[in-house]
C-alpha cells in the first residue's frame, strides 16, 4: 500500500473511504436536454469514469427552477432528474465509488432569460455587476428581488425536498453549496444583504437562513450524510468583497458547526492572490482547522505534493481536485504511480457532448502492485 497521505484510507462513524482524493464538484454544462437531466452515456459514465476517488461531489445541481443560473446545468428537483441521476449513482456504486451531490441555488447570479422574464431572487435588490452565462451567450447581470420571507421559507423546502430526492436518486449524501458567490455566501455578504430583518444586519441574522436550510435537509436525512461547503476569502467575483466582518462570519458558521454530526466541512483556499487584500485569510485550512472539530476537507490549486503535505500538517482530512479530475479520469492511479498528469482543455470544459468530458484516456502505464 502506498504511504502517501492521500492514499491512505479515511474511516469515521461518518465517512469510510477508500482513500482521501476527493472530486470536487465542477459545473460542466452537460445536462442538454430540456428537462436538465443528466444522463447515462454523458454524466453516468463521466462519474464512473472517475469513481477511483475516495469521494465523488457532483457538480452543482439546482434545488428548483428558481434555482438556475447557468446553461444545461442539471438539477434534482423533478422525478425526471431522480431517475436521471440514479442511473449515475449506480454506475459509480457498481465501480465501488461514493458520491455526493451538491446542492445549488445561484441566488442573483442569474438572468430573467432562465425565469420567465422574472427577476431572480436574492436577499436584497443589488445588482452583481457579474455577467450570467444564458442560452444566448454571456449577459449582463440584472437588479434581483429581494426575497420576501415567503420567498426564504419556500427556498428552505425546495433545499430539503432537494436532499429527499437525492436520497431516491441512490446517492450517499449531499453537500450544501454555500461558497463561491452563490445564494448562501451572498446571506452572509454584507456587501449583498443589506436587510433589517431577521435575516440581515449581524453575523447571527446572515447566517440565520444557512442554518433554517440545514435544518430542514437533517429532518430527512441523516446529519451524517449531509457535507456543505464555503469560500472564505472569496474576493472580487461575482460581486463578493471582503470587509472586517467577512472572516468573522465564517469563523462563527464553522464554529457553530461543531453542533451538528456533520459528514464534513469544505473549505476553499483563495482563488486569487489575496495577500494584499484588507481582512484576507490566505491559509484557510490553517487558520479553520483550530475552529472546527470534525473531518475537514480543504481544496483549490493542489496538486499531489501540496495534498500530502496539508494532510500530513494535519490542516486537513481530506483534499478535493477540480480540474485535475476532468482531464485524469484515473487521478488517484497516477498518484499511487507518480505518473505526470494529462492537460486539460479549458475550452471544452463547459461546451455539450463528449469530446473534452468523457474522450480523456486513462494513463498508459497501470497500477503495479
Amino acid at each position: 500500500m502506498s504511504k502517501q497521505a492521500l492514499l491512505q484510507t479515511y474511516n469515521t462513524q461518518k465517512l469510510n473511504l477508500k482513500n482521501r482524493v476527493i472530486m470536487a464538484p465542477m459545473t460542466r454544462s452537460r445536462a442538454i436536454n430540456d428537462e436538465r437531466t443528466p444522463t447515462d452515456d454523458l454524466q453516468g459514465l463521466y462519474y464512473e469514469q472517475r469513481a477511483s476517488a475516495g469521494l465523488i461531489i457532483t457538480e452543482g445541481s439546482q434545488v428548483s427552477k428558481e434555482a438556475v443560473g447557468y446553461v444545461n446545468t442539471p438539477g434534482i428537483y423533478s422525478k425526471e432528474q431522480i431517475e436521471g441521476w440514479k442511473q449515475v449513482t449506480e454506475r459509480v456504486h457498481a465501480k465501488e465509488g461514493k458520491i455526493f451531490i451538491q446542492l445549488w441555488h445561484v441566488g442573483r447570479m442569474s438572468h430573467p432569460d432562465f425565469h420567465n422574464g422574472n427577476l431572480p431572487l436574492a436577499p436584497s435588490a443589488i445588482n452583481p455587476n457579474a455577467q450570467s452565462y444564458t442560452p444566448d451567450g454571456f449577459k449582463e447581470t440584472v437588479t434581483p428581488k429581494e426575497m420576501t420571507l415567503e420567498d426564504i421559507k419556500r427556498t428552505v423546502q425546495d433545499f430539503k425536498q432537494a436532499a429527499k430526492n437525492a436520497m431516491e436518486a441512490g446517492f450517499d449524501g449531499v453537500e450544501i453549496h454555500s461558497s463561491n458567490g452563490y445564494l448562501f455566501h451572498q446571506f452572509f455578504s454584507k456587501n449583498a444583504n443589506t436587510r433589517t430583518d431577521a435575516y440581515g444586519g449581524t453575523i447571527e441574522n446572515r447566517a440565520r437562513f444557512f442554518f433554517e436550510v440545514l435544518e430542514a435537509i437533517k429532518e430527512v436525512i441523516p446529519e451524517q450524510k449531509i457535507g456543505t461547503r464555503f469560500n472564505p476569502s472569496l474576493h472580487g467575483l461575482f460581486g463578493i468583497t471582503l470587509d472586517e466582518e467577512t472572516i468573522p462570519t465564517f469563523e462563527y458558521i464553522i464554529k457553530k458547526l461543531n453542533d451538528y454530526d456533520l459528514a464534513y466541512v469544505h473549505l476553499s483556499e483563495p482563488f486569487t492572490d489575496v495577500s494584499d487584500v484588507p481582512f484576507a485569510v490566505t491559509d484557510i485550512a490553517k487558520h479553520f482547522r483550530p475552529l472546527y472539530e470534525g473531518t475537514l476537507m480543504i481544496n483549490a490549486n493542489f496538486d499531489q505534493e501540496k495534498g500530502n503535505a496539508v494532510i500530513e500538517a494535519g490542516d486537513a482530512d481530506l483534499v478535493a481536485f477540480g480540474k485535475p479530475f476532468i482531464s485524469n479520469p484515473d487521478l488517484v492511479e497516477r498518484f499511487e504511480n507518480n505518473l505526470d498528469l494529462a492537460e486539460w482543455d479549458e475550452s471544452t470544459f463547459y461546451t455539450p457532448g463528449k469530446e473534452g468530458y468523457i474522450d480523456y484516456p486513462k494513463a498508459k502505464a497501470q497500477i503495479t502492485s
